[in-house]
């Protein structure tokens, strides 16, 4: 039997469900038993032990850590994946982390829908004011859908020397502003 979080339900917010589809976007802590699937999803992208990454999507709350997956066929098939993770020093931001879609759904405007979401949740349920993200090979995708060019970000709070890993060539830190 699956369970079935009851109200309160936020300007349609958790779970969203696309009008006229077979679509929503929930917070796992309220869907357990996608925990399994979510793992898997995420670990195709980038492999790790199951029970580390099963601890990280047990950590959902209903502030942050959050990870919100896309489902669909009756909420029984995860397609899409985020987490939204604190910034110690900026209390109304957050920092979007390991953002992924099934591959046989890639191109199909799934990203785009759950990074939508995720704004609508930071803004409406959470209060907060601006999200972060770090990306490697995405960065035109973020910038269509309206996140610019910033300073790397740590989500560990300042720091008084400079960090090799903020400064990899490769990645790219850009935000939007709720």
């Amino acid at each position: 039997m699956r369970y079935i979080k009851p109200e309160p339900y936020y300007e349609g917010l958790p779970p969203f469900n696309v009008t006229g589809s077979p679509f929503n976007v929930v917070p796992i802590h309220n869907y357990p038993e996608l925990m399994k699937d979510t793992c898997a999803l995420i670990n195709a992208e980038w492999p790790r032990s199951e029970t580390a990454r099963m601890r990280s999507l047990e950590a959902s709350c209903d502030t942050l850590p959050c990870s919100l997956v896309l489902t669909t066929e009756g909420m029984c098939r995860v397609i899409a994946h985020l987490k939204l993770s604190p910034i110690t020093s900026k209390k109304k931001a957050c920092f979007v982390e390991s953002v992924v879609v099934d591959k046989r759904y890639r191109g199909q405007g799934f990203g785009k829908l759950i990074m939508k979401f995720a704004e609508d949740y930071c803004r409406v349920v959470l209060d907060l004011k601006t999200i972060y993200l770090s990306t490697i090979d995405q960065d035109g995708f973020y910038e269509r859908i309206g996140y610019e060019y910033c300073a790397p970000i740590t989500m560990y709070g300042p720091r008084h020397c400079e960090l090799p890993s903020l400064q990899n060539a490769k990645k790219k830190y850009m935000k939007k502003v709720l």
